[in-house]
């Protein structure tokens, strides 16, 4: 995938709710988790990570974990940057950004 492609699918600047909640989700989805099972493994309601993924506002515990626990930073969720990712995890973000 060239990297025109990559920026288009990652919407690389778009800051807006939508789009991180879009970044988010694959985010969630590429580390392989479901929403309910995400949200208890963060010891969170469904309904309270529902809200982050729709309203497009990631709490710092979530964005956290993502980065600890599966290399993805909040450059990604925020701002779409996806250049400072190990290929593994960029492979994995797009795979399912391209599937939507």
């Amino acid at each position: 995938m060239d990297f025109a492609t990559k920026e288009r699918l990652a919407r690389t600047g778009d800051t807006t709710k939508e789009a991180i909640g879009l970044r988010l989700r694959a985010a969630r989805i590429a580390a392989g988790y479901k929403q309910k099972d995400f949200a208890a493994m963060l010891e969170l309601k469904p309904q309270t990570y529902n809200s982050q993924e729709t309203k497009g506002a990631p709490s710092i515990d979530v964005m956290r974990h993502l980065y600890r626990a599966h290399r993805i930073d909040f450059n990604f969720v925020l701002h779409g940057d996806f250049a400072q990712l190990p290929g593994d995890v960029q492979d994995s973000l797009f795979a399912v950004l391209s599937a939507d």
